[in-house]
């Protein structure tokens, strides 16, 4: 069996007087892809936040690496091996693309990525990595964004909605990456709104609806038809 790497523990998340997350659990093995999929409102970029430690939480509801870290600050997740690729990308518009990379690798956590590795990753990145980083296509920055995280040498990479208002082939082109990426030993959650995207990437599945668990399985035994029921709440 796979060592367990997350654990997501009956989860509640506020916004105020706001709750956005209802008890929601999951777990997640070394080396394994999940996708979590809803529509807007449903509680997937507030469960990322939660893990990325960018909300105060109980410290047992978020357990990494058998240690619990729900009450532990982003900059301390990072350190741990937790890396975010926002939703929106939000790079530093005045930085070039290589300045943007750089920041990711701030900490120093040792691994297998670096400049380099990124830039074999995504070779565009390399012929505009002296451009500022609004130049580039919303693709493009899409890239910058992953191998920004990827420079932290993370152990589990939470990506937040990566395809949202892509082409579909560059859409393809970033998805198609991700097995490299997971080859190097990272584990990966994917925030995705596209059901086919998601059953074809992921080996496990976890859907919310209204900020609870309205299905969760293994993506090959859930069917779309299943995952819609979930998905719109019918």
């Amino acid at each position: 069996m796979p060592e367990r790497l997350l654990e997501v523990r009956a989860l509640d998340a506020h916004y105020g007087d706001f709750q956005a997350l209802f008890g929601v659990s999951m777990t997640l093995a070394a080396g394994e892809v999940a996708a979590v999929i809803g529509a807007n409102g449903a509680g997937k970029s507030t469960l990322l936040r939660c893990i990325a430690g960018a909300m105060r939480l109980r410290a047992d509801a978020i357990v990494f690496d058998g240690e619990p870290v729900g009450d532990q600050p982003a900059h301390a997740m990072v350190a741990r091996g937790v890396a975010l690729v926002p939703e929106g990308r939000r790079l530093f518009p005045s930085l070039t693309v290589e300045e943007n990379l750089q920041i990711g690798g701030q900490l120093g956590r040792p691994g297998p990525w670096n400049l380099k590795r990124v830039y074999e990753l995504f070779p565009i990145l390399a012929e505009r990595r002296h451009q500022p980083a609004p130049s580039l296509s919303g693709g493009q920055q899409q890239m910058v964004a992953i191998g920004r995280a990827l420079m932290s040498n993370p152990r589990l990479l939470l990506c937040d909605e990566i395809s949202l208002g892509l082409a579909p082939i560059v859409i393809r082109d970033i998805y198609a990456q991700l097995p490299r990426i997971v080859a190097e030993g990272i584990s990966l959650i994917i925030v995705e709104q596209d059901i086919v995207q998601a059953l074809k990437t992921a080996r496990q599945v976890t859907c919310l609806q209204e900020g609870r668990v309205s299905l969760q399985g293994d993506a090959s035994t859930l069917t779309r038809e299943k995952i819609s029921a979930a998905y719109f709440g019918v």
